[in-house]
């Protein structure tokens, strides 16, 4: 996830975008980049690796710009390792053209060789650089034709801009998947960027870009119309924000904001990564040969707190679909728990900022007995990613809030296609089901959109719940996990004692905590293991104690049980965790807030632990 930004006017652009890009920094921070059309006509341009402070720097001493026509980029590397060379923007072999762009071209590999063929020299790593080299081959006299005919030949969800020195009064952008684009009207001057946040300060005058739309922007107006060529008329918002709110896109918190954008994370995460077929493909990514993976007799998986739940999640999978021995390990215990591995031992590290301390030790072990590791991380280039064998990057974009909300959706749908890969290689599950689950993904942002639509509904739940000393969560077989991760963000951010629970277990300890202010949390989605924990249920139902199930809708034997409902739709039952905690993050968020905790920073807590 990257942030994006775009300026046409009067006024020197470079300040402009300096300062948007400052307020989209949240989107990524690996590298940043400016190009603008110069007051000689020429396009120029500066890029830093690292935070925006290094560019502004370069820009202060020496490296100088000006022009009234820029565009700006500050990047969340996925191709491409942070560098300068890979921070946008690109530009072609000609210097005419730049290109800024958020999301992935999936299918950039085979047109950059196409490319190479035909004598272009690429300086970048990234799938963006094609963008650029394909506009200048296709460049005819009209800027926006040539974007089109760039856009016939590309795959992937993606925002992107264009400026060129062929056509110094127009800025092109282009939208098609989940990134977002808003072109900000001016006083004879046009704005665009990924967020509100980054045009505010200069208008509140808004048009949001939609899938499969061109904009055309000027500095006295915009063109927009379908990839096609089709016109679109399409009103002009008012955004009534102000400048703190607004960084949060309108939400009270980034916690609330972070979930609320889970079903564009399981979007950015699958792409470029199912096949027509429904087949995953990840042996690219992965750079692991597929005969060391089937030689492989047991898998290991390690992490730490939410992400410890995530991995729970693939073990539950990885057993189910690659008929293998699994094992799922704390990180911190793992460097101390005299660990069985050899060279057929697949061990699974995973961690958001791939710099959790406690994991990159006992991936050191790992590699000390010689196991291939394979890293599920957000951060391209982070300590994990560069010790581990391959990487199967989960792009969830920046996660500012302390307490984990995408990270663990974004780990759990990376376990799912990790599990689906191989159980493909080792032709352990018939082809059928392995295509069946993966176009089963493909129906997880709509799910989640559903249950989004019920925060008034949880809030209400959360009003009558919060009062309580201790919360227990039960949860069986694939939402075991799912029970874990509930009670770990209940207690993260509302500081209310709660503990997750294998449903069957409670009879043997947890039950006699129970009382009429003591809740039970449970988890019934259809399911092999439904019955059994709707049993469970009903013993704690039997000792009074208040219950809320997760349950699917039109459920009426939970309705009857529960005093109250969390509602989510019915998806593949290997699938379910990952709608199944939303409604579990919800309940968290509202009582913390209701309570008025610190929600994104709640006490003693640390985003990334790198200490032991």
């Amino acid at each position: 996830m990257c942030g994006i930004v775009g300026y046409i006017g009067q006024r020197d652009s470079v300040p402009i975008i300096m300062d948007s890009l400052r307020r989209l920094e949240y989107r990524g921070y690996d590298s940043a980049g400016i190009a603008v059309i110069d007051d000689g006509g020429h396009l120029a341009g500066s890029k830093a690796e690292g935070k925006l402070a290094n560019l502004a720097a370069r820009l202060e001493n020496g490296e100088s710009l000006h022009g009234t026509t820029g565009v700006g980029h500050t990047r969340w590397a996925t191709h491409g390792r942070p560098s300068d060379a890979n921070a946008h923007p690109h530009m072609d072999c000609t210097g005419r053209f730049a290109v800024v762009h958020n999301g992935i071209i999936e299918n950039y590999a085979a047109l950059r060789a196409q490319l190479l063929a035909q004598g272009h020299v690429f300086r970048s790593e990234t799938d963006t650089e094609v963008l650029a080299h394909l506009i200048e081959t296709r460049y005819k006299g009209d800027l926006v034709e040539a974007v089109r005919q760039t856009l016939a030949l590309v795959r992937g969800a993606f925002a992107l801009g264009v400026i060129s020195s062929d056509a110094p009064g127009r800025l092109i952008f282009a939208r098609n998947g989940a990134s977002p684009l808003i072109v900000g009207i001016g006083n004879h001057e046009m704005f665009v960027a990924s967020d509100i946040p980054a045009m505010l300060q200069y208008t509140r005058k808004i048009v949001v870009l939609q899938e499969g739309e061109v904009v055309d922007v000027g500095s006295d107006g915009y063109t927009l119309t379908a990839f096609d060529g089709r016109p679109i008329e399409r009103d002009v918002q008012q955004v009534a924000w102000d400048a703190t709110s607004a960084e949060k896109a309108g939400f009270k918190h980034f916690m609330l904001k972070e979930i609320f954008e889970q079903p564009n994370v399981i979007k950015e995460t699958l792409a470029g990564r199912i096949d027509e077929s429904h087949d995953v493909q990840l042996a690219s990514e992965l750079g692991i040969d597929e005969i060391v993976l089937r030689a492989m007799t047991k898998i290991s998986i390690t992490g730490c707190g939410t992400a410890y739940h995530a991995g729970m999640v693939g073990m539950y999978l990885m057993r189910a679909l690659c008929k293998i021995p699994v094992e799922m390990e704390l990180a911190s215990e793992f460097r101390y728990g005299d660990r069985a591995l050899d060279p057929r031992t697949l061990t699974i590290a995973m961690s958001q900022s791939g710099e959790t301390a406690d994991t990159i030790e006992a991936v050191k072990i790992a590699k000390d007995a010689a196991a291939p590791i394979i890293a599920i991380s957000n951060v391209v280039g982070s300590h994990l990613t560069r010790i581990a064998d391959g990487t199967l990057y989960t792009r969830g974009g920046p996660e500012i809030s302390v307490a984990a909300t995408k990270t663990y959706v974004s780990q759990a749908i990376a376990s799912v296609l990790l599990a689906l890969y191989l159980a493909r290689v080792r032709r352990s599950a018939p082809a059928e089901r392995l295509r069946e689950i993966a176009e089963g993904t493909k129906l997880l942002p709509a799910a989640i959109d559903v249950v989004l639509n019920t925060s008034d509904d949880v809030k209400a739940i959360a009003r009558k719940v919060r009062k309580a000393r201790s919360v227990l969560f039960l949860g069986r077989y694939v939402n075991f996990p799912t029970a874990l991760e509930g009670a770990l963000k209940l207690k993260e951010i509302s500081y209310i004692h709660a503990e997750g629970y294998a449903a069957g277990e409670m009879k043997h300890g947890p039950i006699a905590l129970l009382d009429a202010k003591t809740p039970v949390i449970g988890i019934v989605t259809e399911g092999r293991v439904r019955e059994k924990t709707l049993s469970n249920i009903a013993e704690s139902k039997a000792r009074e104690a208040p219950v809320i199930l997760v349950a699917n809708h039109g459920d009426d034997e939970a309705a009857a049980l529960a005093d109250h409902v969390l509602w989510v739709p019915r998806v593949d039952e290997l699938l379910s965790p990952i709608v199944n905690v939303v409604p579990l993050q919800l309940l968290a968020y509202h009582i913390a807030d209701i309570d008025g905790k610190d929600v994104d920073q709640p006490r003693n807590l640390a985003k990334t632990v790198t200490v032991e």
